[in-house]
């Protein structure tokens, strides 16, 4: 996420439907689930009670405890009774706001699903049929991502608009499109992505990364959805619930996992949670409104002042992002349940975390450790945008004693480490390729460096191809760099076509992409929308892309990499079944010869090598000419 007026920072399922059975069989239970849940909603609102989150839940959690959020005009004056089987009253509690009353319960392990029904009784008697569902017995949900997956992140308002039905939703606060205009919504959703899996699955993706889903009903910018004002809903443009699980399912039977990108921090300024708050405390309160310092280094800092960590934790993002108070158990616990909520309910294989160091260092290690217990296969990376390995390993799990009382938790994290590196190294002018062999040296910080993402840009930066003054070569180099490097590599949408443009005005780099919207004057979804050089750039991306989903080497191998020198940088993917892939990156204009001697404890025992993407032979490993500003991925050979 990207906040502008500063600088860039790093911002059930159907619970009984087996990935076995048809999707029509699918979708007609998810239909009649939708329409039972919408009868059981418009009864509950005539009682008068607006929502209760999570909306429903499931019998069979590893953790017993479900708190209730009960919204509803003076509803805080109820007594509540229950009468339910396995389930347990656990007290009520009023909050500063007399329309909320939580209501703690304990679901006990023997408890069958069905409808629980809560009475309140207070000046008005009501009853809430509130539903328990059956958790998923599907292994094949919650995947978990890893380094055998290759990520494609989009925005899905700019990808594709698969259902021109759902552009104008009645009711919401930006209720148009505009495609000529970059902070106005366009019109992509989520079958304009399902509508191109096959696209995906062409260059060896295997993983979707969207930008938020969740509601947005925001006035302005809401298209990038890092605003949410609804914790239990799809964004109604992009498509209903029902339709995000779908969207999981047919992702699932196509071999690609979902990514459900998510906001912790913040979140939108007209979510009811701000319209109305619970206490008056939910979000951080300053005398006048008050930005955070955007600098994580004072958490760390042994010197540091606490107005400076407070500053950058309790400030708010931006005026229409109010910074929740995640130090207040109410709210910690509702953003906790929340998050695996979204889980169960859709089987999503991962969450990428917006703004990770933002929020408050002991909620962040409790919110892990919950969703892990339920979910160990999750797998979880946070975006923290700092200057330094340390700085960023500092928010995964790591090799460090704990700091200021923070030991993280957190699987990994977004690698802007190498980011800034591989930028430096395809620079045209005065590149340096030195960085490349920087970033990783220092991963004996990490647990395991492998689990974090790899990427070369992103939604809040420059578009490489910009960056590198759109030189096809040098881009290629990047490519080979991203999908053979360690951890898990993600492509930022149109790059494999050459999309392009600077981050400043921001919203160019966050332009359709063309051939998804109706009208569009060129389709680049097919070889034939594209051109020569366009066609050059998709063609090296698919056969390296689909070359590492076949060769667990650049996967999980090993890695050895040699001290960078005259401009060269050589490193060795290799494994213990006697594979190994070298990778060779010349940032030089020129051609260089390369003296193989230096390599000789990883090349012993090969005589030969092709590469990858053109097939080409290197019938000696004893000395290498290779041409200016290209890399190599060489397939060792016996």
């Amino acid at each position: 996420m990207k906040f502008f007026p500063a600088f860039a920072l790093g911002l059930s399922s159907l619970l009984a439907v087996a990935h076995a059975e048809p999707v029509a069989a699918q979708i007609t239970q998810v239909a009649g689930l939708a329409a039972n849940a919408a009868r059981v909603a418009a009864a509950n609102k005539a009682a008068g009670i607006s929502r209760i989150d999570p909306t429903f839940w499931w019998v069979g959690m590893k953790n017993p405890k479900l708190q209730l959020l009960v919204h509803g005009p003076s509803i805080g004056a109820s007594q509540v009774s229950l009468n339910y089987a396995g389930v347990t009253l656990e007290g009520t509690q009023k909050l500063d706001n007399p329309n909320y009353l939580v209501v703690n319960l304990n679901v006990s392990a023997a408890t069958k699903p069905g409808k629980l029904a809560l009475t309140f009784s207070g000046p008005k008697k009501t009853t809430y049929q509130y539903e328990l569902r059956a958790r998923s017995t599907d292994k094949n949900r919650v995947q978990g991502i890893n380094s055998s997956d290759f990520i494609y992140f989009l925005m899905p308002d700019r990808f594709s608009n698969g259902d021109p039905k759902n552009d104008v939703v009645k009711g919401t606060r930006v209720n148009h499109i505009a495609r000529d205009s970059m902070s106005a919504r366009h019109g992509g959703d989520l079958k304009g992505i399902e509508n191109h899996f096959d696209y995906l699955k062409s260059m060896g993706v295997t993983a979707i990364w969207p930008t938020p889903v969740v509601e947005n009903d925001m006035p302005k910018a809401s298209y990038h959805g890092y605003a949410l004002t609804d914790y239990y809903a799809v964004d109604p443009r992009y498509g209903s619930n029902e339709e995000y699980v779908q969207f999981v399912q047919h992702a699932h039977q196509q071999g690609l996992k979902v990514i459900h990108d998510v906001v912790l921090n913040h979140m939108g300024s007209y979510n009811y949670l701000q319209l109305d708050p619970p206490t008056k405390d939910w979000v951080h309160q300053w005398p006048t409104f008050t930005r955070s310092n955007y600098n994580s280094q004072a958490l760390n800092d042994p010197y540091r002042a606490q107005y400076d960590s407070k500053l950058y934790n309790d400030g708010w993002f931006d005026t229409t992002m109010p910074d929740l108070n995640q130090s207040n158990p109410l709210v910690a616990n509702y953003i906790i349940q929340n998050f695996i909520w979204w889980i169960e309910y859709t089987g999503l294989d991962g969450y990428r975390i917006d703004t990770y160091p933002y929020s408050d260092t002991k909620f962040l290690m409790d919110w892990n450790t919950a969703l892990l217990n339920e979910y160990p296969q999750l797998h979880m990376f946070g975006e923290a945008m700092v200057n330094s390995t340390s700085q960023q390993a500092f928010f995964a799990r790591n090799i460090f004693a704990p700091v200021n009382g923070f030991k993280s938790n957190l699987p990994g994290v977004l690698d802007f480490q190498s980011t800034w590196a591989i930028q430096a190294a395809l620079r045209k002018d005065n590149p340096n390729i030195s960085g490349l062999y920087d970033a990783l040296q220092g991963d004996w910080m990490y647990e395991d460096a492998t689990r974090n993402v790899v990427f070369m840009d992103n939604h809040d930066m420059s578009r490489i191809y910009s960056v590198i003054g759109e030189d096809l070569d040098r881009l290629k180099m990047g490519f080979a760099w991203l999908l053979t490097t360690r951890g898990i590599p993600q492509l930022y949408y149109g790059t494999e076509i050459l999309m392009k443009n600077f981050s400043n005005p921001d919203g160019l780099v966050r332009a359709d992409f063309p051939g998804g919207f109706s009208g569009d004057k060129s389709n680049k979804f097919t070889a034939a929308g594209r051109n020569a050089q366009e066609n050059e750039a998709f063609t090296y991306v698919s056969k390296l892309g689909t070359y590492r989903k076949s060769h667990p080497v650049l996967q999980t191998g090993k890695l050895m990499q040699f001290i960078p020198n005259d401009g060269v940088y050589t490193y060795f993917r290799y494994n213990d079944q006697g594979q190994t892939v070298m990778v060779m990156m010349n940032s030089n204009k020129q051609e260089k010869t390369i003296d193989g001697a230096r390599f000789a404890e990883r090349t012993n025992g090969f005589a030969s090598a092709q590469e990858v993407v053109t097939g080409a032979t290197v019938s000696s490993l004893k000395s290498f000419k290779i041409p200016g500003q290209t890399a190599w991925v060489l397939e060792l050979r016996k």
